[in-house]
């Protein structure tokens, strides 16, 4: 397991910024609705250079650990749906985010050969 994070280490890494730049652009998307354009411009900003950062990160892992990644999407849109908008997070949720958590540490350990 530890052979193959390391292998896809860099990979992994932009994946995950990947992630939070999607979310960050996501989150601002919702908050411009009760804002301004620029808000909404900034959400589009920061979701294209996740998309681009993505790309990026194709090149130094495997697909079969990298794209498995992108539901971390799910757990950091939860967080930040909690931490910045307030709202509650049930039993379930965090149930899920648990799961989804493991599923991707399995996966991204998982690339031996």
């Amino acid at each position: 397991m530890i052979e193959s994070i390391r292998k896809n280490k860099k990979g992994i890494l932009l994946m995950l910024l990947s992630s939070i730049c999607v979310c960050i652009g996501q989150l601002l998307w919702k908050i411009s609705v009760d804002t301004s354009v620029w808000v909404l411009l900034a959400g589009f900003c920061f979701y294209g250079v996740g998309a681009l950062i993505m790309i990026i990160a194709y090149r130094y892992g495997k697909l079969s650990v990298l794209q498995p990644m992108l539901s971390l999407n799910y757990v950091l849109s939860i967080l930040l749906a909690a931490l910045v908008l307030k709202e509650q997070i049930s039993l379930f949720k965090c149930i899920g985010v648990l799961v989804i958590i493991a599923g991707v540490i399995l996966i991204a350990g998982g690339d031996e050969e």
